[in-house]
Protein backbone atom coordinates (compact mmCIF):
# COMPACT_ATOMS: atom_id res chain seq x y z
CA UNK A 1 0.00 0.00 0.00
CA UNK A 2 1.38 3.46 -0.96
CA UNK A 3 1.76 5.67 2.43
CA UNK A 4 0.00 8.76 1.58
CA UNK A 5 2.21 11.45 3.38
CA UNK A 6 4.98 10.54 1.12
CA UNK A 7 2.93 10.73 -1.99
CA UNK A 8 2.46 13.79 -0.58
CA UNK A 9 5.86 14.65 -0.02
CA UNK A 10 6.80 13.58 -3.50
CA UNK A 11 4.29 16.20 -5.00
CA UNK A 12 5.81 18.91 -3.24
CA UNK A 13 9.16 18.26 -4.42
CA UNK A 14 7.65 18.52 -7.92
CA UNK A 15 6.08 22.01 -7.37
CA UNK A 16 8.88 23.21 -4.52
CA UNK A 17 12.48 21.39 -6.11
CA UNK A 18 14.03 20.83 -3.27
CA UNK A 19 13.80 18.48 -0.40
CA UNK A 20 14.45 21.51 1.74
CA UNK A 21 11.61 23.47 0.32
CA UNK A 22 9.16 20.69 0.35
CA UNK A 23 10.16 19.76 3.85
CA UNK A 24 9.81 23.56 5.23
CA UNK A 25 6.20 23.59 3.12
CA UNK A 26 4.99 20.46 4.76
CA UNK A 27 6.50 20.84 8.33
CA UNK A 28 9.24 18.38 8.43
CA UNK A 29 13.02 18.15 8.09
CA UNK A 30 14.80 17.30 5.38
CA UNK A 31 15.85 14.16 6.76
CA UNK A 32 12.43 13.14 6.94
CA UNK A 33 11.63 13.96 3.65
CA UNK A 34 14.02 12.15 1.73
CA UNK A 35 13.22 8.87 4.53
CA UNK A 36 9.86 8.99 2.99
CA UNK A 37 10.84 9.48 -0.77
CA UNK A 38 13.35 6.31 0.20
CA UNK A 39 9.82 4.48 1.60
CA UNK A 40 7.88 5.36 -1.65
CA UNK A 41 10.08 4.20 -3.91
CA UNK A 42 10.72 0.93 -2.00
CA UNK A 43 6.61 0.59 -1.96
CA UNK A 44 6.68 1.47 -5.72
CA UNK A 45 9.67 -0.56 -6.89
CA UNK A 46 11.30 2.15 -9.21
CA UNK A 47 13.48 5.56 -8.41
CA UNK A 48 11.22 8.29 -8.09
CA UNK A 49 13.79 11.31 -8.09
CA UNK A 50 17.16 12.04 -9.30
CA UNK A 51 19.25 14.79 -8.25
CA UNK A 52 20.23 17.71 -10.45
CA UNK A 53 22.85 19.91 -8.98
CA UNK A 54 21.30 21.68 -5.29
CA UNK A 55 17.65 20.52 -6.71
CA UNK A 56 16.04 17.48 -7.61
CA UNK A 57 13.90 16.43 -10.10
CA UNK A 58 11.16 13.65 -10.77
CA UNK A 59 12.06 10.76 -12.75
CA UNK A 60 9.60 9.86 -15.71
CA UNK A 61 8.19 7.49 -13.27
CA UNK A 62 7.99 10.09 -10.55
CA UNK A 63 6.44 12.31 -12.73
CA UNK A 64 3.67 9.77 -13.99
CA UNK A 65 2.90 8.97 -10.22
CA UNK A 66 2.16 12.37 -8.90
CA UNK A 67 0.28 13.35 -12.02
CA UNK A 68 -2.73 10.52 -10.54
CA UNK A 69 -1.64 11.62 -6.92
CA UNK A 70 -4.65 14.66 -6.78
CA UNK A 71 -7.03 11.73 -8.04
CA UNK A 72 -6.12 9.68 -5.06
CA UNK A 73 -6.41 11.77 -2.77
CA UNK A 74 -9.11 13.08 -3.60
CA UNK A 75 -10.72 9.95 -3.45
CA UNK A 76 -9.10 9.10 0.03
CA UNK A 77 -10.72 12.27 1.42
CA UNK A 78 -14.04 11.36 -0.06
CA UNK A 79 -14.38 8.40 1.53
CA UNK A 80 -12.95 9.72 5.24
CA UNK A 81 -15.61 12.64 4.47
CA UNK A 82 -18.68 10.17 3.58
CA UNK A 83 -17.87 7.80 6.54
CA UNK A 84 -17.97 11.17 8.93
CA UNK A 85 -21.01 12.64 7.04
CA UNK A 86 -23.04 9.14 8.46
CA UNK A 87 -21.63 9.34 11.81
CA UNK A 88 -24.78 9.73 13.77
CA UNK A 89 -22.40 12.05 16.52
CA UNK A 90 -20.88 15.54 16.96
CA UNK A 91 -18.70 16.50 13.88
CA UNK A 92 -15.37 15.83 14.81
CA UNK A 93 -11.97 15.84 13.68
CA UNK A 94 -9.04 18.01 12.67
CA UNK A 95 -9.33 21.47 10.21
CA UNK A 96 -6.79 23.06 9.38
CA UNK A 97 -7.34 26.72 8.02
CA UNK A 98 -4.59 28.72 6.29
CA UNK A 99 -5.69 32.54 6.65
CA UNK A 100 -4.11 35.99 5.62
CA UNK A 101 -3.73 37.91 9.01
CA UNK A 102 -5.93 40.24 9.63
CA UNK A 103 -8.60 37.82 8.59
CA UNK A 104 -7.67 35.33 11.33
CA UNK A 105 -7.91 38.41 13.95
CA UNK A 106 -11.37 39.71 12.59
CA UNK A 107 -13.08 36.55 11.38
CA UNK A 108 -11.09 33.18 12.48
CA UNK A 109 -10.50 34.15 15.94
CA UNK A 110 -14.02 34.94 16.86
CA UNK A 111 -15.24 31.99 14.88
CA UNK A 112 -13.36 29.81 17.07
CA UNK A 113 -15.05 30.75 19.90
CA UNK A 114 -18.00 29.39 18.89
CA UNK A 115 -16.90 26.21 17.70
CA UNK A 116 -15.09 25.28 20.59
CA UNK A 117 -18.62 25.87 22.18
CA UNK A 118 -20.74 24.09 19.81
CA UNK A 119 -18.42 21.14 18.34
CA UNK A 120 -16.15 20.68 21.03
CA UNK A 121 -14.68 17.45 19.16
CA UNK A 122 -13.33 19.60 16.57
CA UNK A 123 -10.07 20.98 16.77
CA UNK A 124 -9.07 24.17 14.47
CA UNK A 125 -5.37 24.59 13.21
CA UNK A 126 -4.25 28.25 12.16
CA UNK A 127 -1.78 29.06 9.98
CA UNK A 128 -1.05 32.57 9.07
CA UNK A 129 -0.28 32.21 4.92
CA UNK A 130 -0.82 34.91 2.22
CA UNK A 131 -3.62 34.21 -0.01
CA UNK A 132 -1.78 32.59 -2.93
CA UNK A 133 0.63 30.08 -0.75
CA UNK A 134 -2.47 29.80 1.11
CA UNK A 135 -4.78 28.45 -2.08
CA UNK A 136 -1.40 26.49 -2.60
CA UNK A 137 -1.90 24.84 0.75
CA UNK A 138 -5.24 23.55 -0.34
CA UNK A 139 -4.56 22.23 -3.65
CA UNK A 140 -1.53 20.13 -1.97
CA UNK A 141 -3.83 18.87 0.94
CA UNK A 142 -1.26 20.71 3.68
CA UNK A 143 -4.26 22.78 4.80
CA UNK A 144 -8.23 21.96 4.57
CA UNK A 145 -9.17 25.69 4.28
CA UNK A 146 -8.17 28.55 2.91
CA UNK A 147 -8.95 32.12 3.55
CA UNK A 148 -7.89 35.17 1.04
CA UNK A 149 -8.61 38.74 -0.58
CA UNK A 150 -8.59 40.36 -3.91
CA UNK A 151 -6.33 43.23 -1.66
CA UNK A 152 -4.80 44.09 -5.21
CA UNK A 153 -8.08 44.24 -7.28
CA UNK A 154 -7.28 40.73 -8.91
CA UNK A 155 -8.86 37.24 -7.53
CA UNK A 156 -6.49 34.65 -6.71
CA UNK A 157 -7.08 32.15 -9.38
CA UNK A 158 -8.24 28.74 -7.86
CA UNK A 159 -7.24 25.80 -9.79
CA UNK A 160 -9.35 22.73 -10.71
CA UNK A 161 -10.86 20.90 -7.43
CA UNK A 162 -10.99 23.33 -5.17
CA UNK A 163 -14.28 25.18 -4.02
CA UNK A 164 -14.69 29.09 -3.59
CA UNK A 165 -17.26 31.08 -1.85
CA UNK A 166 -17.50 35.24 -0.92
CA UNK A 167 -16.93 35.57 2.74
CA UNK A 168 -16.72 39.40 3.53
CA UNK A 169 -16.07 42.88 1.85
CA UNK A 170 -13.49 44.73 4.20
CA UNK A 171 -13.47 48.43 3.50
CA UNK A 172 -10.33 50.57 4.66
CA UNK A 173 -10.86 53.61 7.06
CA UNK A 174 -9.08 56.93 8.21
CA UNK A 175 -7.78 57.09 11.53
CA UNK A 176 -7.53 60.73 12.52
CA UNK A 177 -6.23 62.27 15.56
CA UNK A 178 -8.48 63.93 17.46
CA UNK A 179 -8.20 68.02 16.58
CA UNK A 180 -7.06 67.23 12.91
CA UNK A 181 -9.27 69.46 10.66
CA UNK A 182 -10.80 66.09 9.75
CA UNK A 183 -11.54 64.95 12.89
CA UNK A 184 -14.84 66.64 12.88
CA UNK A 185 -16.19 65.93 9.45
CA UNK A 186 -19.78 64.38 9.81
CA UNK A 187 -19.76 62.62 6.12
CA UNK A 188 -17.82 60.05 4.47
CA UNK A 189 -14.30 61.97 3.50
CA UNK A 190 -13.34 62.37 0.20
CA UNK A 191 -10.15 61.22 -1.68
CA UNK A 192 -9.23 65.20 -2.71
CA UNK A 193 -9.28 66.05 0.95
CA UNK A 194 -6.35 63.94 1.70
CA UNK A 195 -3.88 66.51 0.60
CA UNK A 196 -1.50 68.18 3.18
CA UNK A 197 -1.92 65.27 5.30
CA UNK A 198 0.98 63.30 6.27
CA UNK A 199 0.90 59.46 7.09
CA UNK A 200 1.39 56.65 8.88
CA UNK A 201 1.61 53.62 6.28
CA UNK A 202 2.53 49.78 6.07
CA UNK A 203 5.67 49.19 4.35
CA UNK A 204 6.29 49.39 0.93
CA UNK A 205 5.67 46.05 -0.93
CA UNK A 206 3.28 44.85 2.02
CA UNK A 207 -0.66 43.95 0.21
CA UNK A 208 -1.95 46.70 2.72
CA UNK A 209 0.84 49.14 1.16
CA UNK A 210 -0.39 48.85 -2.00
CA UNK A 211 -3.84 48.99 -0.79
CA UNK A 212 -3.06 52.33 0.63
CA UNK A 213 -1.49 53.27 -2.70
CA UNK A 214 -4.98 52.71 -4.57
CA UNK A 215 -6.16 55.83 -2.81
CA UNK A 216 -4.07 58.01 -5.03
CA UNK A 217 -3.64 56.09 -8.26
CA UNK A 218 -6.12 58.38 -10.18
CA UNK A 219 -5.58 61.51 -8.45
CA UNK A 220 -2.10 63.93 -8.76
CA UNK A 221 -2.08 63.92 -4.61
CA UNK A 222 1.58 62.85 -3.90
CA UNK A 223 0.95 61.00 -0.48
CA UNK A 224 3.20 62.25 2.21
CA UNK A 225 4.45 59.48 4.21
CA UNK A 226 6.11 59.85 7.74
CA UNK A 227 6.01 56.63 9.31
CA UNK A 228 6.44 52.84 7.89
CA UNK A 229 5.08 50.18 10.37
CA UNK A 230 3.46 46.73 9.54
CA UNK A 231 1.38 46.47 12.75
CA UNK A 232 -1.87 48.25 12.97
CA UNK A 233 -1.75 48.73 16.81
CA UNK A 234 1.69 50.64 16.42
CA UNK A 235 -0.18 52.63 13.23
CA UNK A 236 -2.72 53.98 15.51
CA UNK A 237 -0.54 54.82 18.47
CA UNK A 238 1.22 56.97 16.20
CA UNK A 239 -2.02 58.82 14.68
CA UNK A 240 -2.71 59.46 18.60
CA UNK A 241 0.40 60.77 19.36
CA UNK A 242 0.90 63.10 15.81
CA UNK A 243 -0.66 65.06 13.15
CA UNK A 244 -0.60 62.01 10.68
CA UNK A 245 -3.68 59.70 9.53
CA UNK A 246 -3.80 55.71 8.86
CA UNK A 247 -5.63 53.69 6.56
CA UNK A 248 -6.59 50.79 8.32
CA UNK A 249 -8.69 47.80 6.94
CA UNK A 250 -11.72 47.27 9.39
CA UNK A 251 -10.40 43.08 9.57
CA UNK A 252 -7.30 44.53 10.97
CA UNK A 253 -8.99 47.33 13.24
CA UNK A 254 -7.41 46.96 16.80
CA UNK A 255 -9.15 49.26 20.22
CA UNK A 256 -8.74 52.93 19.15
CA UNK A 257 -6.48 54.66 21.13
CA UNK A 258 -8.11 57.79 23.37
CA UNK A 259 -6.94 60.71 20.93
CA UNK A 260 -8.14 59.48 17.88
CA UNK A 261 -11.58 58.69 16.11
CA UNK A 262 -12.09 56.62 13.03
CA UNK A 263 -13.91 58.34 9.53
CA UNK A 264 -14.91 56.49 6.89
CA UNK A 265 -13.87 57.48 3.55
CA UNK A 266 -16.22 58.33 0.03
CA UNK A 267 -15.21 55.01 -2.74
CA UNK A 268 -13.18 53.65 -0.06
CA UNK A 269 -10.75 50.81 -0.89
CA UNK A 270 -12.31 47.33 -0.68
CA UNK A 271 -11.26 43.87 -0.67
CA UNK A 272 -13.11 41.23 -0.93
CA UNK A 273 -12.56 37.86 0.99
CA UNK A 274 -13.21 34.02 -0.51
CA UNK A 275 -13.11 31.06 1.77
CA UNK A 276 -11.51 28.21 -0.30
CA UNK A 277 -11.67 24.27 0.29
CA UNK A 278 -11.17 20.46 -1.62
CA UNK A 279 -14.45 19.83 -3.63
CA UNK A 280 -13.83 16.64 -2.39
CA UNK A 281 -13.89 17.22 1.42
CA UNK A 282 -17.67 19.07 0.78
CA UNK A 283 -18.95 16.29 2.93
CA UNK A 284 -16.72 16.36 5.60
CA UNK A 285 -19.37 17.20 8.47
CA UNK A 286 -16.03 19.11 10.63
CA UNK A 287 -15.37 21.44 7.51
CA UNK A 288 -19.04 22.14 6.60
CA UNK A 289 -19.14 23.35 10.42
CA UNK A 290 -16.38 25.28 10.45
CA UNK A 291 -17.38 27.08 7.15
CA UNK A 292 -20.78 27.33 8.71
CA UNK A 293 -19.46 29.42 11.86
CA UNK A 294 -16.82 31.71 9.56
CA UNK A 295 -19.69 32.84 7.94
CA UNK A 296 -21.46 33.81 11.31
CA UNK A 297 -18.29 35.70 12.24
CA UNK A 298 -18.37 37.24 9.18
CA UNK A 299 -21.59 38.74 9.37
CA UNK A 300 -20.50 39.89 12.76
CA UNK A 301 -17.73 41.62 11.83
CA UNK A 302 -17.44 45.33 11.40
CA UNK A 303 -18.27 46.17 7.36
Amino acid sequence: MIDVGALRALRAIADLGTMARAADELGFTPSAISQQIKRLEAQVGVRLVAPAGRRVVLTPAGTALVETAPEVLAALEKSVAAARSVDAGSPRGVVRIAAFSTGVRGIVAPALKAIRRRYPEIRVEVTELDPVPAVYAVESGNADLAMVHDADGVTVAVPPGLERSHLHTDVGDLAVPVGHPLADVGRPIRRSELGGCGWVTSPVGTVCHRWFERLFAESELQPDVVHSVDDFGTQMALVAAGDEVALIPRLARPRVPDGVVVRELHAAPRREVYTVWRQSAEADPALRAVLTELRGASASAVG
